[in-house]
């Protein structure tokens, strides 16, 4: 009787196993992709930032050349694309695309001098009390 009994738990381990590596397999096969997507929107972000800072720095006369070049330039070597670059006097907004496993993802930046940030948008200006 007892020698019937182990022969009918034979194998018991290793599906076991089979179960416990397959559930590791999905857990991984579904976080990895989102994982993906926010590391990703992350480093568009960024290149959003960098790209804007580089176009006000440009627009301000800190650095020679056209500043929608200069942020399509840091664009580029971030891996994105600026989608738009909008120059108004000293501050530049930019908005920059990228495409992870088929999905869009967008990043928008403005930059600027902080006296022409604050002044636009009523905040730390003059009369502030």
């Amino acid at each position: 009787m007892i020698r019937d009994r182990a022969m009918t738990d034979a194998g018991a381990g290793s599906a076991l196993i089979i179960a416990l590596v397959a559930a590791i397999v999905l857990v991984a096969a579904t976080t990895l992709p989102l994982y993906m997507g926010f590391s990703s929107a992350r480093r568009v972000a960024a290149a959003a930032d960098a790209s804007a800072l580089a176009a006000a720095d440009t627009a301000s006369g800190a650095l020679p050349g056209v500043p929608c070049e200069a942020a399509e330039s840091v664009a580029s070597l971030n891996g994105v694309r600026v989608e738009r670059c909008d120059v108004h006097g000293a501050i530049v907004t930019i908005v920059v695309a990228d495409e992870v496993l088929g999905l869009p993802l967008e990043g928008r930046s403005r930059a600027g001098p902080p006296s022409a940030q604050s002044e636009r948008h009523g905040v730390g200006g003059a009369g502030d009390d």
